[in-house]
């Protein structure tokens, strides 16, 4: 089951690993849902380093940024502690299966992952070498395979816009996130 633009979503708080629990749908802001894959995932923080490069904009677009791992929450914490947003760990993948995130071997096969992939693992190898990180399990919780998605979802509980994933690295751009927003 996928979610579509105009589905209705219920209210429900998300514990949030780094700080208090967040709600989905907010009451005040539209809120950016994420589900990426697993703690340390060398992929997954190449693009959430763009999100925090423009965090600032991305709140001041009036967007809450929360992101799913389905690892978890003491493992989580130590991949994700310096990000300034919401990180909710779903080791029983819950959330994954009801907005409907699937995990496929596509997600690291496909030809246009090879590229993401092979700078992350650059840039990941580069900051474990000076101690500036740490590695990901070689073995993950719930799996290397997984899609990542995306959910712009407004303080009524309204999905916006959605986007689920074909590959490892197919997922919305911050100027695609604040251009869905500016359309709402």
């Amino acid at each position: 089951m996928t979610l579509s633009p105009g589905a209705s979503l219920r209210s429900r708080e998300l514990e949030s690993v780094t700080g208090p629990a967040v709600p989905v749908p907010s009451p005040d802001a539209l809120v950016h849902l994420q589900f990426r894959r697993f703690a340390g995932c060398p992929v997954c923080n190449l693009h959430l380093r763009s999100i925090v490069a423009r965090h600032e904009e991305i709140r001041a677009a009036g967007i809450r940024e929360v992101v799913v791992f389905h690892s978890p929450a003491g493992l989580l914490r130590e991949h994700v502690a310096e990000l300034p947003f919401a990180v909710v760990a779903d080791p029983g993948k819950r959330l994954y299966r009801e907005f409907g995130v699937e995990s496929a071997k596509r997600s690291l096969l496909h030809p246009r992952a090879w590229w993401p992939v092979l700078r992350s693992l650059a840039r990941s190898t580069a900051l474990l070498l000076r101690g500036r990180a740490k590695a990901p399990s070689f073995f993950p919780e719930g799996g290397r395979w997984g899609l990542p998605a995306d959910f712009l979802i407004s303080p009524d509980g309204r999905v916006l816009a959605a986007k689920y994933g074909e590959h490892v690295y197919d997922q919305w751009s911050v100027d695609e996130l604040l251009a869905l927003a500016e359309r709402r």
